[in-house]
């Protein structure tokens, strides 16, 4: 928490300059890689709209409506040469995910998009560190990604290790002790719930989501600036495992 508070004391250091920004979003519109529909590589359709701004609200509802085609099985079938084709110059993501680690949890394939539609960061417990808040700022302020979605998920192995950790007094080699602190306090608000078991899991999971969020809404004048000008939403999701589907939480 020091090293982000660091960050934010100096805003001339987080901000990103006009001229950089405006350079990429110009190679953006030049390569016509806007913020395409959810089908844009689909196989059979020709080039993507350019330059197609979403709003943080249509960004949410199109992340849902992917995730759910592929909670269904009616994945998208794109035509990932296209993709690559026409996302050689320049990218234009309309949302940003801080995502865990695991293997079972793959957030382009989850919300059914193909190359270049998701700025996705990623550590074992889907908790912000400064290097991750680094690339969500770049992601917003300099791609124009108008969401940010912190993505927890059931079963997750380093919300077990911070519960055990916590409970237990564990300590774990190497730096994997790291993330079960960064995940402490979580697991500090839902045990004084007196939850046990599967219970305090999915409310340490839960309440690790909705920590990052806020941390995110009020870690840097960057962001900031963003949510309060109506450019940018954060907001936390959970994917369940067994079905797929991301829930909302607030």
């Amino acid at each position: 928490m020091n090293a982000l508070r660091c960050l934010c004391t100096d805003c001339n250091d987080t901000r990103v300059s006009s001229s950089r920004r405006g350079f990429l979003r110009g190679a953006a519109a030049a390569a016509a890689v806007g913020a395409f529909s959810p089908y844009a590589f689909a196989k059979g359709t020709s080039v993507p709209r350019p330059e197609n701004v979403m709003t943080p609200d249509a960004a949410i509802e199109r992340l849902m409506a992917g995730n759910g085609r592929f909670a269904s099985g009616k994945i998208t079938a794109y035509d990932y040469a296209a993709a690559r084709g026409m996302l050689k110059k320049a990218q234009n993501p309309y949302a940003c995910i801080l995502s865990c680690a695991d293997s079972r949890v793959e957030p382009s394939i989850c919300f059914d998009e193909s190359l270049g539609d998701l700025f996705i960061t990623r550590d074992a417990g889907n908790y912000v560190n400064v290097d991750l808040l680094a690339s969500l700022e770049y992601g917003t302020a300099v791609l124009g990604a108008p969401l940010i979605m912190v993505l927890g998920h059931t079963q997750c192995g380093a919300v077990k290790a911070a519960i055990d950790a916590e409970e237990n007094n564990t300590d774990y080699p190497g730096h994997i002790q790291i993330i079960s602190s960064a995940i402490a306090w979580p697991v500090q608000k839902a045990r004084a719930k007196n939850l046990v078991g599967d219970d305090l899991l999915k409310a340490v999971t839960i309440e690790n989501v909705l920590s990052n969020v806020e941390m995110l809404r009020k870690s840097t004048p960057l962001l900031n600036r963003l949510i309060k000008t109506g450019k940018l939403k954060v907001i936390g999701g959970v994917y369940h495992l067994e079905s797929g589907r991301v829930e909302l939480v607030t």
